[in-house]
């Protein structure tokens, strides 16, 4: 009697890899004549529980077999057998559960050992799994479509299934033993994470690492279908023996191409969405070219019609009319700008398609598309994915030219309604530079101004209007000449934006609410500075609403914001304007100024004004030179605002070109200032002005000491060789008009006679009274009038 004992588990718990009928898997009893239990296996002891001890020696079916009804257990062997059979029983473990079995009968030759039978029992469910098993795998080698293939340690193919054969058109032999670059050379891996390795380094580090991939896709033509492009997804496992010891590598493949190229699409459509954010016609086409290749084609070539790169409407459509294009995008798949030639049509299918660039039938342009050699020809889901691609590109050119067409017109109209030239006056030395905005906001309002005003003086404008586009010009326009009408009345910085306030604020007034927001008027929040200079005293006034300070550069080098008060921007406060003054040394430079100018992309205007303060203190810059400067030092070129730098070197008026006399309060002394006047003209050497000249002092100094009050003042300066200047100051706040004298009227010429002799005449009112000035030409090659001002008190 013999114990026969088993070795070798695999991972699985079955001995022998699996195989139920396999030696190390089976149990297994050795029978004598009698039916006697002579042989007991260490398998069968696991299986059914009995240990040798107790079966050897004993009737097999008196240790195993039981009926399942009440009849009495058939003997077994039961004598009538003599050639093997297979036969399922139940039999039962030793705990007295019935074990559902298939024993497997077979003779053995008689010999000396007694052995006349053996006896091979498998649990029916180990060996419906083992069957399930062994169909699986017979129908993923010939029915399955999943592709197998099995890789050796040499990442060299050693077994490949049937589904290679009919999804490749090669066979067996054809694979086994060679690489798979050298059966599909033309092959590729195009899943990002491994995209440009050779496979054979994947499989070789799945067969050394052991960690698994998944989900790889492989692109490339095959023998079966050599014009087309298919796509895999694999995925590869290491293969172990029953040690664990790595045999090589499996890979599984299924055929994805149609959902590889649906997913394809998809993803095309939502990079769609990086088309047309630049508002820039020849921009836009280079997205949809950045777009297209090389996911979609292997070569783009876009051209758009002369009228949309101008910005302008499309000419009137006439049928058939032919209408200029420009290629302004070229690309190929390898990267190259140019495109040899494309290709045609060709028996297999279309590899260029020619689209149209239009909107509701409005020709903007063409684009074409082109596919070359191993690449699959567009087919009609790819054609209508590029229409729609061509249709989005389409609407954003059109957008990009009305763009371009409104900026152009609100730059041309900004740039129209900003001063053309500056005047040249005396005791100011300016430079200035405007920048419209390059974001897609397009222009805004930003302005500058410099104004004439009596007495040599001159006033300083700066602004900031709220918006951009057509409207935030039309409004700059409104308000730079409301500006330059109030000035015109030689009012004080403060009062000028208190004034200008109120009309922006009677304007909101006027906005019905059924008929827009209450900040439709983008005059509403506009940010102002103006300042008047005057140099015959060297002094400064200026006043803010909302606006940043001027810079001020004074001659020792220092340079920094005006301390000043800055009031709510224009339309918003009712508190008044306060006005703030100061005296400016000889040289200095005023820096007026947007905050475009000076802001970063990230909204700190301290950097930019810190930069400028640098470059102005550099007083041997003239103010051409420093503003070239600033305009070199900032980011101007990038600006998404307008930016707008108005720079004042201011000087005095030189004591020589100056006389005032005091004038007492009595007629007679209309002579004397008539004499002084006459004396100081010929020392000027303008006795050619001197009769015009005595007439008007005549006249206003007698209507000061008339109707004006203590003290009148006579004042001459002269503006280089343009202008002579005469002012006549009272302490009066009344005003003397210009009115049309009867024939019988002894009076009333005077005005009209000054009129007569001056090119400007006007009063200005001071705290202390008001200043009737004139304004007289001298020469004839003089550049303005020369000013001749009376102050009546």
């Amino acid at each position: 009697m013999t114990t026969i004992h088993s070795t070798g588990r695999t991972g699985d718990g079955l001995p022998g890899g699996g195989n139920p009928y396999s030696p190390l898997t089976a149990a297994t009893a050795v029978l004598d004549q009698d039916g006697k239990v002579i042989g007991w296996t260490g398998a069968a002891e696991d299986q059914y529980g009995f240990t040798a001890a107790e079966v050897l020696g004993r009737p097999f079916h008196e240790v195993l077999e039981y009926a399942q009804d009440s009849s009495p257990p058939t003997p077994f062997p039961d004598g009538h057998a003599r050639r093997g059979r297979c036969e399922s029983r139940t039999l039962r473990h030793r705990d007295g559960r019935p074990v559902p079995s298939m024993a497997h009968l077979s003779p053995m030759s008689a010999d000396s050992s007694g052995a006349a039978w053996l006896v091979v029992l498998v649990p029916t469910d180990r060996l419906q799994r083992w069957a399930t098993d062994q169909a699986m795998l017979g129908g993923l080698f010939a029915q399955s479509p999943v592709a197998l293939t099995v890789y050796g340690p040499d990442t060299r193919v050693a077994w490949v299934n049937d589904a290679l054969e009919v999804q490749f058109g090669l066979r067996p032999e054809d694979w086994v033993g060679r690489y798979i670059k050298d059966v599909l050379p033309q092959g590729e891996i195009v899943t990002s994470e491994h995209q440009g390795r050779p496979l054979e380094d994947v499989i070789a580090q799945v067969f050394t690492t052991g960690a698994p991939v998944l989900n790889l896709h492989y692109r490339s033509p095959t023998a079966a279908d050599p014009s087309h492009l298919r796509v895999w997804s694999c995925s590869y496992f290491q293969l172990q023996d029953a040690d664990g010891r790595p045999l090589g590598v499996c890979e599984s493949a299924f055929d994805i191409t149609d959902r590889y190229e649906a997913r394809r699409r998809l993803a095309l459509l939502g990079r769609a969405s990086t088309i047309g954010r630049s508002l820039d016609a020849s921009r836009t086409a280079g997205e949809l070219a950045t777009v297209v290749v090389p996911e979609f084609a292997d070569a783009v070539k876009v051209e758009l019609a002369e009228h949309v790169l101008a910005g302008e409407e499309p000419p009137s459509a006439s049928a058939g009319e032919p209408y200029p294009l420009r290629c302004v995008v070229e690309r190929t798949a390898d990267g190259s700008a140019a495109v040899r030639g494309y290709p045609s049509e060709s028996a297999e299918g279309r590899l260029r398609l020619v689209l149209p660039l239009q909107v509701g039938g409005v020709p903007l342009g063409r684009v074409t598309l082109a596919r070359f050699a191993a690449r699959d020809p567009f087919s009609d889901e790819d054609h209508a994915l590029a229409m729609e691609l061509v249709s989005r590109t389409a609407v954003c050119v059109d957008n990009a030219r009305r763009y371009a067409r409104e900026h152009a017109t609100a730059l041309t109209l900004q740039r129209n309604l900003l001063p053309a030239t500056l005047p040249e006056r005396t005791g100011v030395e300016i430079a200035h530079h405007y920048a419209p905005a390059t974001g897609p906001k397009g222009v805004g309002g930003d302005w500058y101004d410099v104004i004439p005003l009596s007495g040599a003086r001159v006033g300083l404008v700066v602004g900031d209007v709220v918006g951009h586009g057509l409207n935030a010009a039309v409004t700059m326009g409104r308000l730079r000449t409301t500006v330059r009408a109030l000035a015109a009345l030689d009012l004080d910085p403060g009062e000028l934006l208190t004034r200008l306030d109120d009309l922006v604020a009677q304007a909101r007034i006027g906005i019905h609410p059924a008929e827009g927001d209450l900040s439709e008027d983008q005059a509403i929040g506009t940010r102002c500075l103006y300042a008047v200079y005057d140099p015959a005293s060297g002094r400064c006034a200026a006043a803010s609403a909302g606006h940043l300070p001027p810079v001020v550069a004074l001659p020792d080098g220092t340079a920094e914001l005006l301390d000043m008060t800055i009031g709510p921007p224009l339309g918003i406060g009712v508190l008044p304007f306060e006005c703030t003054d100061l005296t400016l040394p000889e040289g200095s430079v005023l820096a007026l100024l947007t905050d475009g100018l000076v802001q970063g992309p990230d909204g700190d205007l301290d950097s930019g004004l810190a930069q400028l303060c640098r470059v102005l203190s550099r007083q041997e810059l003239a103010p051409a030179d420093a503003c070239s400067a600033i305009i070199a030092s900032s980011a101007i070129g990038a600006t998404r605002d307008d930016a707008a730098l108005l720079l004042v070197r201011v000087h005095r008026l030189a004591e020589p070109h100056m006389a005032s006399w005091a004038i007492g309060a009595d007629p007679s002394e209309v002579a004397r200032a008539r004499n002084m006047a006459a004396r100081q003209l010929t020392d000027w050497g303008l006795d050619d002005v001197a009769f015009s000249v005595q007439l008007v002092v005549s006249e206003l100094v007698t209507n000061a000491v008339r109707y004006g009050g203590a003290p009148v003042c006579l004042r001459l300066l002269r503006d280089q060789d343009r202008t002579l200047i005469c002012e006549v100051s009272d302490g009066g706040h009344t005003s003397p008009h210009l009115r049309r004298a009867g024939l019988d009227d002894e009076g009333g010429r005077g005005l009209f006679l000054v009129a007569q002799l001056t090119e400007r005449w006007g009063t200005r009112y001071t705290r202390d009274g008001k200043t009737i000035w004139t304004e007289i030409p001298l020469g004839a090659a003089g550049g303005e009038p020369a000013m001749l001002a009376f102050d009546l008190l």
